[in-house]
Formats: structure tokens, C-alpha cells, sequence
């Protein structure tokens, strides 16, 4: 290690230690930095030292593909045992010419955040020409100014507050009871099966005397029911007393029976559709989940991850390959379910006025929201507590950035998910960000029944306020486009807040696909005859939405680049291509419907589909905060090739599927059965 003379060392100590007051840097600080460097001058220093400079961030290789960020090593540092002081990771926060990275640092634990900032900015880790805190060099980047905007160091304990200890109290006593009444359930059949095994051979053999002493003692018994008259009004009371215990236990026995597994597991796992749905729907639901969480697993790795971010874009960004990870049209799988939601809202409704005598009261629709609300709250408010309470509670790891994030939005904000409006709020404001989907989807089933009125009063007044509505979606979407000129291709988008913030998931701009889901949904529900009923409307029909999928697809790759400029043709397909892509879905799951699927039939309505959709909602909840945990607790930088993120895509998707499975069970499940109950 290049080592400096005497006089170097003492000019160092005058200029950083002297000023320390000046700099407003504690005295403790102070001195065990002053410790840390003076061991690194001696010809053997100390293993503390050696240690702690080890775990300092270095420059990698690659760095012309993105790989900037120095993380250093968060488990050396915090092992560090000084001679007054204990090793702290920091991360301190750096942009040069125009890129912002970060570099690990080990420093004393007796330095504050503050401090840390004050003594990189007066660059107390020179050492002559060696930094402890180096900047790119000038041939990799043409400008070496360094900038510092932000340090942050982490305590090797856990930051658990009152909000946190109350989201875990929450959310282990949502998981405990249906466990407690799962036990009690079982104990209780297995004590009414021990009593009916001796009950029936003591009936078989005592029938013929107790019809017997019935026949023979019926005078007595007559003679004294007549003596004992005046107590029938006692008798009556203590009867009724006992009728109302008993209800009450049977009440008891039902919540419990509702709560537990035995009867929460009932059919989630069947390879069958539950009642009369449609079976195509099942392999779209699941194939549009597989290809979110496939997304996901890249963006948020993106976000901070990568070592080699640059080169991954360059390589994704021009192949429509790549469009089922995170490449090209902004997840349209999203668009799907919206589509899925409108039909299946639109059928459910209309099945409900069948049942209530062909009327569309104002109580049926409070019921029809009220059942979607305790649908989806239950979960969706569990997986709130779970992320304020578990990004709590695990030490934070060195890419903690989004876990941290999550934790004080969700702190701040969770009253907007408990209300179903944290989509109408900025991206950066919105806690557990993926579940935006949840509430815009409630403000869009609450439409369904002023559509269902309109169709029952008169179906060419629904057309036109139909029209109106899709046209204003679409109009909306492309104006924002314009005028922010936003991009319509990702990951492009990752560079663009305004694009999540104005337009990914505002209800003003998303309708589009859920309005066709509805009127698919009224149209399949109540129509008398087939709409297909030609070979060539099958061929015409098949090639016009297949078609239409790959065109908005590869439109995408040629409108990737944003111009500096409002742009018509950005602004057009960003206006349009969620309500063509729904459109195309629409005729795929009508032709499965009337039997013209062929082998796409075949494959959306396969049996494996059914008991993944039974999980799909917790799936689709939990996938993100599997992945934000790995992400977050990594210790080195991910490098992306495809066959490195395919296999962590399986990994995730295997913890998915089981813990989706879990909270099915668990949460999802017995509380609404409960509330039915």
C-alpha cells in the first residue's frame, strides 16, 4: 500500500484534524478518524484498520457500461472492532459530469451523517495522491469535479418504531387467528367423531326398551306432566335461555369454521373453473401476472442494481425479444387485467339484478361495491403492515434504497390505500406503488352499474356515452403525451418521473380497456345467438387482432426515442394502443367462447391455469416485496445477462406461487368467508 512521508502525514493532520470545530465535526469523530488514518501509515497496521479500508467502495471495471456505483462491503465494515470504536457503513451520494453514483465508506460509529458529509466534502480521506474516495478518471469521464448531495449511514440495529411494531402486531394477528381456529376446528371434529363411534352402538341396542317404556309408562308420564304444571313457565324460560346459548355457539363455531384452513383451502387448488366463468380467462390472467412480475424483476433491479445498466439498456431497448421482460410497450398485461375486470364487474352485475327480480336498486349497487371493498381490503391492507412492519424490522442491506422508500411512504400515506385513491397521488407519494392497479380498479368497477343503467334504459344511449368515454381516455392520454412529451416505450420510461406521475396510472387516461371489458361483458352475458357465425369472420377476425398485438408492438420500438418536441405520433399511439390491445383481447376470448380458439383455446383454458388464478391476487401483491427484499439485501451489484435474470425470475416466481398460496389461505380467503357469514 503506497504509504506518505512524516511531513505529509503532519500537513494532512494540520489541515483536516485542526479545523475539525470549524467544520462543526464532533471531537469524538474527530479522533477516531484521526486513529483510523494514523494506523494506515504504519509499515503493519492494525487488522481494525486494514479492515475498514477494505471495505471501502473501489472502482470496478466496466465502467463506460454503467458499472459507477462502489458499494464496498457492508459485513466487513460493521465487523470492524476498534480500539474506542465500532466500524459504520455509510454510502455517501456523488454526481460527476452529469452521472450520480455512490461509494461505501467505513467510518467510526462515533461520526454522525453530517459529520461524515463534512469530512468528505473537506476531503479528510486524502491521502496525498491517494483517495480513499477517488473519482472516475478523466479518460472514463472528461469532467473529474465531484459533487456531493446526500450521505446516509446505516446502525447494524434494526429502526423499529411504534408504527412498525404496530403493522407486525396487525399482521401476525391476521395470520394467527385463522391458525387458532384451524386447531380448534380440528379438535372439535375429531371429539364429535370419538362421541358418534360409541353412540350409535348404544342406540342399536337400546331402541327396542325405549320404545318399550315408552308404550308402557305413557299414562305415568301423562299424569305427571298434569303434576307438574306449574313449572312449564320455568321449564319454558330455562328452554329458551339454552336456544339462545346454543345460537350463540353455533355462531361462534361458524366464525371459526369460516377463519380456518379446512375450509379456506376448499377448491383453491381444483383444476376446475369455479362456477360458470369463462375458461379462457384463466391463462390470460395468469400468462399477463407472469409477464408483470417478469418485468419486475428487471425494473427494479434497473433502478440501482446493474454493474452493467448501460450495456443491458443498449441491448433491451432495440430487440422486441426482450418485450416480455422489460422492453418496448409499457406493460400491457396491465391493460389486461383491466379488461378481465370490466367483464367479469359488468357479468357479475348483471347476474345479480337476474337474481333480485330484474331490478337495479340502490341497495343492490351499495351491495355490489360493499363485496368488492371487503374483497380485495383484507390482503391489500395486510401487505401495507407487512411493508411497513418487515422493511422495519430487517437490517437494512446496501441497496435498501426503494425498501426505504416504501417504509416512509407507507408511514405517511397509508390512508390513501385503506381508501382505495393512492393512484390519484404523485408516484413518489404512493405506499407499496404496485398497488395503484387495486385502486383504480375499484374507481373503475364503480362505474359498472351507471353503464348496466344506461344498457337498461337504452342501449343506444350507452353506445354514445360509451363512445364519449373512450374517446375522452384516449384524447386525455395523448394530449399529456404531447404537451410533457413523454415517451410510450420502456425502459425508456425510467428516465421520465413525470411519465408515472401524469399519466401511467391515472384513471383519465386507463379507462379505455376497462370500458371495452364492460361492454364485452354485457354483450357475452346477454346475447341470444352466436356472433360468429361464418368461417371467414373466424379467419378476418383472428388475423385483425393478431396483427394488431404485433403492430402496437413493434410501433413501440420505433417510437422509442422522445423527441425534444410535442410529437403526433407518440401522442396518438400513446392515446389509443391500451384500448386496440384490449380490443384484440376481446375477440380472442369471445372466439374461445364460441368454439373458433383452436389451439390458443386450448392452451388459455388448460387446467394448471385455474389454481394459479385462485392465488393470482396474492401472487400479484407479494411478488414485489419478495423481490425488493433480494434486491435491497444484496451486498454486491447484480450483473444482467439473460440467463442470470431468467433463473431469478424462476426464483421469484417459485416464492410467489408459495407464499401467494399462504396468504390465500390465510388472509385472503377466511375473511371473506367471514364477512359472508
Amino acid at each position: 500500500m503506497p504509504r506518505l512521508t512524516w511531513s505529509a502525514v503532519t500537513l494532512m493532520y494540520l489541515f483536516v484534524f485542526h479545523d475539525a470545530c470549524a467544520w462543526n465535526v464532533s471531537q469524538k469523530c474527530t479522533g477516531d478518524t484521526k486513529a483510523f488514518l494514523t494506523e494506515l501509515q504504519k509499515e503493519t497496521p492494525r487488522k481494525y484498520a486494514v479492515l475498514m479500508y477494505d471495505a471501502f467502495g473501489k472502482i470496478g471495471s466496466d465502467v463506460e457500461g454503467g458499472n459507477v456505483n462502489r458499494p464496498g462491503s457492508q459485513r466487513e465494515c460493521l465487523s470492524v472492532e476498534g480500539p474506542e470504536f465500532r466500524g459504520q457503513y455509510c454510502q455517501v451520494f456523488l454526481k460527476q459530469d452529469r452521472v450520480e453514483y455512490f461509494v461505501g465508506v467505513c467510518v467510526p460509529d462515533s461520526c454522525t451523517e453530517s459529520d461524515v458529509q463534512t469530512l468528505v466534502v473537506y476531503e479528510a480521506f486524502e491521502q496525498k495522491h491517494i483517495s480513499l474516495l477517488p473519482s472516475v478518471p478523466s479518460i472514463l469521464m472528461s469532467d473529474s469535479t465531484l459533487g456531493i448531495f446526500m450521505t446516509q449511514c446505516f446502525s447494524d440495529s434494526p429502526n423499529v418504531d411504534l408504527s412498525a411494531i404496530v403493522c407486525l402486531f396487525v399482521c401476525c394477528a391476521l395470520l394467527a387467528l385463522p391458525l387458532i381456529a384451524s386447531i380448534y376446528v380440528a379438535l372439535i371434529k375429531r371429539k364429535r367423531r370419538r362421541e358418534v363411534r360409541p353412540a350409535v352402538g348404544f342406540a342399536q341396542t337400546s331402541n327396542t326398551n325405549q320404545y318399550g317404556a315408552v308404550l308402557t309408562n305413557g299414562s305415568a308420564n301423562q299424569s305427571k306432566v298434569c303434576s307438574d304444571a306449574p313449572d312449564a313457565s320455568q321449564t319454558r324460560n330455562q328452554n329458551e335461555e339454552n336456544d339462545q346459548q346454543g345460537k350463540y355457539t353455533q355462531t361462534v363455531l361458524s366464525c371459526l369454521q369460516a377463519l380456518s384452513v379446512q375450509n379456506s383451502s376448499q377448491g383453491v387448488l381444483a383444476m376446475e373453473s369455479s362456477g360458470s366463468s369463462y375458461s379462457s380467462l384463466n391463462g390470460i390472467r395468469i400468462l399477463s401476472l407472469l409477464w408483470i412480475i417478469s418485468g419486475h424483476t428487471v425494473q427494479l433491479s434497473a433502478w440501482s442494481n446493474l454493474d452493467n445498466d448501460k450495456r443491458w439498456k443498449d441491448m433491451v431497448e432495440k430487440n422486441p425479444l426482450y418485450v416480455l421482460a422489460f422492453s418496448g410497450p409499457v406493460y400491457l398485461a396491465v391493460d389486461s387485467f383491466l379488461l378481465l375486470g370490466g367483464l367479469l364487474s359488468a357479468k357479475s352485475l348483471l347476474n345479480s339484478i337476474q337474481r333480485s327480480d330484474d331490478t337495479l336498486s340502490f341497495s343492490l349497487v351499495a351491495h355490489f361495491l360493499f363485496k368488492r371493498f371487503k374483497r380485495i381490503q383484507p390482503l391489500h391492507l395486510f401487505i401495507v403492515c407487512l411493508t411497513i412492519g418487515l422493511f422495519s424490522v430487517v437490517q437494512r442491506g446496501v441497496f435498501w434504497f426503494i425498501a426505504e422508500d416504501e417504509v416512509f411512504s407507507c408511514k405517511k400515506y397509508w390512508w390513501s390505500n385503506l381508501l382505495l385513491i393512492n393512484n390519484l397521488f404523485t408516484i413518489t407519494d404512493i405506499c407499496a406503488p404496485w398497488t395503484w392497479y387495486l385502486s383504480i380498479d375499484f374507481q373503475f368497477y364503480a362505474t359498472t352499474p351507471f353503464l348496466i343503467f344506461l344498457y337498461r334504459i337504452n342501449k343506444s344511449v350507452l353506445v354514445v356515452v360509451s363512445s364519449i368515454l373512450l374517446m375522452l381516455s384516449s384524447v386525455t392520454g395523448a394530449l399529456i403525451t404531447g404537451f410533457l412529451q413523454l415517451p410510450v416505450h420502456q425502459p425508456t420510461t425510467l428516465a421520465y418521473e413525470s411519465y408515472f406521475q401524469y399519466y401511467y396510472n391515472k384513471p383519465y387516461t386507463r379507462y379505455g380497456p376497462y370500458l371495452l371489458g364492460i361492454l364485452a361483458g354485457i354483450y357475452m352475458t346477454t346475447k341470444k345467438e352466436r356472433l360468429i357465425k361464418q368461417q371467414w369472420q373466424v379467419v378476418i377476425g383472428w388475423l385483425c387482432s393478431l396483427s394488431i398485438m404485433a403492430v402496437l408492438v413493434g410501433l413501440a420500438y420505433v417510437l422509442r426515442e422522445v423527441p425534444p418536441y410535442p410529437s403526433l405520433p407518440h401522442a396518438v399511439y400513446q392515446g389509443i394502443h391500451r384500448s386496440l390491445w384490449a380490443l384484440a383481447l376481446v375477440w380472442i376470448i369471445l372466439a374461445c367462447e364460441e368454439g373458433h380458439g383452436g389451439f390458443v383455446d386450448k392452451i388459455l383454458s388448460l387446467g394448471l391455469w385455474a389454481p394459479l388464478s385462485n392465488i393470482s391476487f396474492a401472487c400479484y401483491l407479494i411478488h414485489p416485496i419478495i423481490i425488493i427484499l433480494y434486491n435491497g439485501k444484496q451486498e454486491t451489484t447484480m450483473h444482467y445477462t439473460d440467463f442470470n435474470f431468467f433463473y431469478l425470475f424462476l426464483g421469484h416466481l417459485l416464492l410467489t406461487v408459495s407464499i401467494g398460496y399462504v396468504l390465500t389461505v390465510l388472509i385472503e380467503k377466511p375473511y371473506l368467508f367471514l364477512s359472508k357469514r
